[in-house]
């Protein structure tokens, strides 16, 4: 006997949502490349060189520099990810002060992330993954009131078939994912 459809959707959804990565664009976690695995603090590989070069280099934008504080904050690489945001030409931007409200997050410092995922909100309000990690964060403390008024916001703002809303989701329920 083969199993309805019904069932096999949520279980889909599940394997889904739990392929999604820490401020992923896409569907899947970030590749470990050399940044991670042979660079040293505050460096970035560059395919370029062929060698892992300071990320303040010019040579990196900040597009590359999320992505290597992405891959370093996903492999618990806190203070290297903290290097290279520092690094940034805009690390007051939306995307960094989210990365700092996560990192800030994950090593407990609570009261820290709220205030960088508020001004990471302050700059894009529609900035689902913030509102996410935000109200993880406050699940994480006990604070479920305020973490369901950040699901009501990505709710409202048609969030809803996202990571970042499942994930909250599942956080308040009690069903914390990796990130």
């Amino acid at each position: 006997m083969r199993p309805s459809i019904s069932l096999a959707v949520p279980f889909l959804l599940a394997l889904s949502v739990s392929a999604h990565a820490a401020g992923s664009s896409n569907d899947s976690p970030p590749k470990t490349t050399k940044t991670t695995t042979e660079c040293t603090d505050g460096q970035i590989y560059d395919d370029n060189a062929k060698a892992c070069v300071d990320a303040d280099q010019q040579s990196f934008n900040d597009d590359d520099r999320y992505d290597a504080v992405r891959e370093l904050a996903y492999a618990g690489e806190y203070d290297r990810a903290q290097q290279v945001i520092a690094s940034a030409d805009q690390p007051e931007g939306p995307r960094f002060l989210n990365y700092k409200g996560f990192i800030s997050r994950k090593m407990g410092n609570h009261d820290d992330a709220i205030v960088f995922y508020s001004a990471a909100l302050a700059q894009d309000p529609d900035y689902h993954l913030a509102r996410s990690y935000m109200g993880q964060g406050l699940a994480s403390v006990g604070d479920i009131e305020g973490a369901k008024e950040q699901l009501k916001e990505i709710l409202a703002r048609g969030g809803r078939e996202t990571w970042a809303y499942v994930a909250l989701k599942n956080a308040i329920s009690g069903t914390y994912t990796s990130y």
